[in-house]
């Protein structure tokens, strides 16, 4: 069996699809969900789904072994950021080198970088004109969103898109990719 930890920073929806995706699977479990804000629905998520979850603080995260060992007491094979917004440390990125995957909300390399996320990307894409946006599965290394491409799909942006248009239309990309996608690396070791 190989476990995945999920890290999340808001509500979860993605946390909850991917757990859902793999529940009862022969092969992997989501084993642990973590999140950096105490108040994310995503921990509503979890425990409705009966999977265990850890808040930590940033203390904890940057400058302690604090989340390492948690995630090797839960003797987790791999990370997956679903929404999780803090850059992940060193200690982390050594041990799971080419095992954690991250979403992101636009076609990398455009859009990426440390304070974009959610909606605005969706504003960047509208401001720059893009034609085309969707999602970017990638490995995540020292640097955000610059990890080796795994996945992309898109869309066409159409004249009347907003942030909140662009937004549905990336979640739905979102719901039907990512689940398989983290499946394809686990089981094929990419």
């Amino acid at each position: 069996m190989k476990n995945i930890a999920i890290f999340a920073s808001g509500s979860g929806t993605n946390a909850q699809n991917i757990a859902e995706y793999f529940n009862h699977h022969p092969i992997i479990n989501v084993s642990l969900v973590l999140t950096n804000n105490p108040d994310a629905f995503v921990l509503e998520r979890a425990k409705s789904l009966g999977i265990p979850s850890v808040v930590f603080t940033r203390k904890d995260f940057y400058e302690t072994a604090y989340v390492l060992d948690i995630l090797q007491e839960y003797q987790i094979d791999y990370i997956v950021l679903a929404g999780f917004l803090w850059f992940v440390p060193d200690q982390i990125l050594k041990e799971y080198s080419r095992r954690i995957i991250n979403i992101h909300p636009a076609l990398l390399p455009k859009h990426g970088g440390k304070g974009m996320y959610g909606d605005k990307v969706h504003r960047a894409v509208i401001q720059s004109g893009d034609k085309k946006t969707g999602i970017s599965i990638h490995f995540v290394n020292d640097h955000y969103d610059e990890g080796e491409m795994i996945f992309q799909d898109s869309f066409e942006v159409l004249p009347g898109d907003t942030a909140e248009s662009i937004a549905l239309k990336v979640h739905a990309l979102e719901y039907k990719h990512f689940p398989r996608v983290i499946e394809e690396v686990v089981i094929g070791g990419h």
